[in-house]
């Protein structure tokens, strides 16, 4: 038996890979430490997405491999070479590998190295778990994605789509509420494509779940919008349920069709529109989240200019931004690139933009009062979400799990603010 120390960074399916290796390894007889100067061997679930997010990945890697270690996740899959630069001797785990996991930590506790990157056929949905958080199931309902982005290496890592079965994903979620779950999130690399491999898609699953008899909330992960007009009126549709959180996660990267075409997005930003009203004539009160990616190697003035453009029009009440940073194995880190000064002066204009859209949004919120479900901590204290999936802090004494009616009585850019009401 060994005390293993488990940590995850990246996207929602990343800290679900975490939660099933973590799982497993309670089910293999080893037990679990949060302090990895406690641990025997070390696991770290890595992300790519970035340069930023890989150099922390390689100094984290760097300061665990004093023992035994295995680097899971995206990152060894994508950049193998780099990995073992910063830990030879460090075991390899893939995204898709989670088969392997017991043998992989075993092996690399009896001292030798082994690296298993190949897709094994185990479905992720319904292995063992140790949740992060005990108020969210996260349910991942495929792996793998149908696009060919030239920025992105999460096609490197997790390859092809492959939807897990529905009734699978929904005796899953069931499992998540009998356990006390009280939010479920269906997460994938994109989830506007679940389903087109097995004769399903997204709009059927989330009704699936929603008839769930059980008092719980569904928050429905990020999707592409290249997808979304073979589903965009079935998806609306589903969202008209009390159980989904009035929230939607679609990255349109950029407002130039000519930046998408050369990113090989495989939309417009005509397609953002459309779905965009589409919901807002729908719902009146409707989170949009989207990413914008400053800075892409053919972005010129004109381009980013565009961009802005489509945010004051479509104004998304969350952005999440970055500037684009060239990833190895990708077709545009093979481009020449913007120079460094002037994707820094983009993104200060932008985020300037973006910071103002969500101080409108939130404003707008103020004197609202209903249910709040408070489903996460932090390190400011617990956070409930509304039924828009808008961020709500309170001063008043709650614990992780409950809901309660709570009046909104200021704004910031990031969160709302609170008081418990009932």
């Amino acid at each position: 038996m060994a005390k293993i120390f488990v940590e995850a960074y990246g996207c929602s399916a990343s800290f679900a890979d975490s939660e099933m290796i973590s799982g497993l390894i309670l089910n293999g007889g080893h037990t679990l430490t949060d302090n990895s100067e406690e641990s025997d061997l070390n696991i770290v679930v890595t992300c790519s997405v970035k340069d930023s997010t890989a150099n922390k990945m390689m100094y984290r890697i760097n300061s665990l491999k004093s023992k035994p270690l295995i680097v899971a996740g995206c990152l060894p899959k994508a950049e193998k070479e780099t990995v073992e630069k910063f830990s030879e001797n460090a075991s390899l785990l893939g995204p898709n590998s989670l088969g392997k996991t017991l043998q992989v930590i075993n092996t690399t506790l009896g001292g030798q190295k082994q690296v298993a990157l190949e897709d094994s056929d185990l479905s992720k949905v319904g292995l063992p778990k140790v949740r992060l958080n005990p108020s969210v199931g996260i349910v991942e309902i495929a792996s793998g994605c149908m696009s060919e982005c030239t920025f992105c290496q999460t096609k490197l890592s997790k390859g092809d789509l492959s939807s897990y079965r529905l009734g699978d994903i929904v005796r899953q979620v069931q499992t998540e509420i009998k356990e006390g779950c009280k939010e479920v999130w269906l997460t994938s690399t994109d989830n506007g494509c679940y389903g087109f491999d097995i004769g399903t898609d997204l709009p059927t699953l989330i009704n699936a779940v929603s008839e769930i008899p059980e008092d719980f909330m569904i928050r429905v992960g990020m999707m592409n919008p290249m997808y979304m007009p073979r589903i965009k009126e079935k998806l609306i549709d589903s969202y008209d349920n009390d159980k989904v959180f009035k929230f939607l996660h679609i990255p349109v990267q950029s407002g130039s069709d000519k930046v998408l075409n050369d990113m090989k997005r495989g939309h417009t930003s005509k397609t953002y529109r459309e779905i965009v009203s589409k919901i807002k004539e729908r719902f009146v009160d409707f989170t949009i989240s989207t990413d914008i990616i400053i800075g892409f190697p053919s972005e010129t003035e004109e381009e980013f200019q565009k961009t802005i453009s489509l945010l004051d029009e479509t104004k998304p009440d969350v952005v999440n931004l970055s500037k684009y940073s060239a990833r190895p194995g990708t077709e545009a880190a093979e481009w020449e690139q913007i120079d460094a000064a002037e994707v820094k002066r983009r993104t200060k204009i932008i985020f300037e933009q973006i910071s103002k859209l969500s101080m409108d949004s939130n404003q707008k919120w103020i004197g609202w009062k209903g249910r709040v479900l408070f489903d996460e901590m932090t390190d400011e204290g617990i956070k409930g979400r509304n039924f828009a999936y808008k961020p709500i802090a309170v001063e008043d004494d709650v614990e992780l799990g409950q809901s309660h009616t709570v009046e909104i009585t200021d704004a910031t850019v990031k969160r709302l603010v609170g008081k418990i009401a009932s």
